[in-house]
């Protein structure tokens, strides 16, 4: 079929598709910010018929608890839609508190003279689904107050609500889309190099090891603690009862005994050396828990045979022994993820992981300079011109304050120079 002859979306119940702003290809809403971030601000939608979904960035109640007024945002970008509920349409102590999950449908007004900061807002006719929270457990507060990042370390789920971490989320998609934009455009070719590997690149930092030997010694530690492992005692008699079992099939053959009679007594000889050798690896087990822990050793150092990859490996500081390979055959290559640094420090400069851009140009000299000098333009294009509409300027200058201030002032006036 054409696209010509493709079938129309569905239209919302009651509604024409005239009436209606064009949703999200794969959601069933129109993005707040498709509405706000017209010229306009939106005005010019006034009379559409709407469905929008989001999560309430403050709420209150107004004239005498009869219409519930909520700001809304459903990360498309900074914008906060101002949405009015009446009374008859949904309970509104369910939709006023902080972090309430809506999806509405209604129609698109033109606000009060009075109300300067809002250029449109939506009057809700039908409520599709609340999703509540505790208000009094919630922790974010309403508004555009900061929480320290220390204290959201400690609410990962909620971190994204938030300006600064949803600002940078934002700035780190455009630079990431603006890395595989750049290196896409000029033929190069996108190779993932490994995040666990056995190699030091060019010793560029402490590395994280990866091992499974510690929790290895832990398991161990609770099996021997549920299942002792046996005594000299124990391994000593098993070891005279393999020892008579061998005896007995001896006489057996030299007594020249039925076929049948030796094979049971084989058979019995067999079942005792497997159980001696359970034994005698269950009491190695218990000698190194004893000794060591339950960390395999050799000749006083840790026996990496038995670690998980059989030899000591790492999380990546750099993919760029790798992909120098790559660049040996595929000429133009880069790679771009996360490498990982243990450097026991907590300044702004060292972090324990980072996504870092590493291409590899052959047959290049000074042209590799000209490449990352038309990289960083790239990338600061790409922030200013896609960030300007969904970060707004005082998040903008919040990660400023919080990530970029020890990297030097004169970063005021490009982010200003932006806006």
């Amino acid at each position: 079929m054409s696209q010509d002859s493709a079938p129309l979306p569905p239209a919302i119940d009651g509604l024409s598709l005239s009436d209606v702003l064009p949703e999200a290809e794969f959601s069933q809403r129109v993005p707040i910010q498709s509405i706000l971030g017209r010229v306009d601000k939106g005005a010019g939608l006034a009379g559409k018929n709407v469905r929008v979904g989001g999560w309430v960035k403050s709420g209150r109640l107004g004239e005498k608890n009869t219409l519930a007024f909520l700001g809304v945002n459903d990360g498309s970008g900074p914008g906060i839609l101002q949405v009015l509920v009446k009374a008859d349409v949904y309970k509104l102590t369910d939709l006023v508190a902080t972090g309430t999950c809506v999806h509405v449908e209604g129609s698109l007004k033109l606000p009060p003279e009075s109300a300067k900061q809002q250029s449109i807002e939506l009057h809700v006719d039908k409520v599709i689904h609340v999703g509540t929270v505790d208000a009094a457990k919630y922790p974010l507060p309403k508004g555009k107050t900061r929480l320290p990042l220390e204290l959201l370390r400690d609410m990962v789920h909620l971190r994204p609500k938030t300006n600064i971490i949803s600002a940078i989320a934002r700035i780190r998609n455009a630079l990431a889309y603006a890395t595989h934009t750049f290196f896409q455009k000029h033929g190069f070719l996108y190779v993932h190099t490994p995040i666990i590997t056995t190699s030091d690149c060019e010793g560029a930092g402490e590395m994280f090891q990866v091992t499974t030997i510690i929790n290895d010694a832990e398991k161990l530690e609770k099996e021997l603690k549920d299942n002792p492992p046996p005594s000299e005692a124990d391994l000593k008699a098993a070891e005279d009862v393999v020892k008579e079992k061998g005896e007995a099939v001896a006489q057996l053959k030299s007594a020249k005994a039925s076929k049948q009679e030796i094979l049971a007594a084989v058979a019995e000889l067999t079942k005792a050396k497997d159980s001696l050798a359970k034994l005698d690896e269950r009491y190695k087990l218990g000698e190194r828990f004893r000794l060591h822990g339950g960390i395999p050793k050799k000749d006083g150092k840790i026996d990496y045979a038995e670690d998980f990859f059989a030899r000591q490996a790492f999380l990546t500081v750099s993919g760029q022994l790798q992909v120098e390979t790559y660049a040996c055959a595929l000429s133009s290559v880069y790679t771009f993820g996360p490498t990982f640094r243990a450097e026991n420090s907590h300044t702004s400069r060292h972090l324990a992981e980072f996504w870092m851009v590493e291409p590899e140009i052959a047959f290049a000299d000074i042209q590799v300079c000209n490449c990352m000098s038309n990289f960083l333009c790239t990338c600061k294009f790409q922030v200013s011109t896609t960030t300007r509409m969904k970060v707004k300027y005082y998040q903008l200058l919040e990660v400023y304050d919080i990530l970029l201030m020890p990297l030097g002032k004169r970063m005021t006036s490009s982010i200003q120079s932006y806006f």
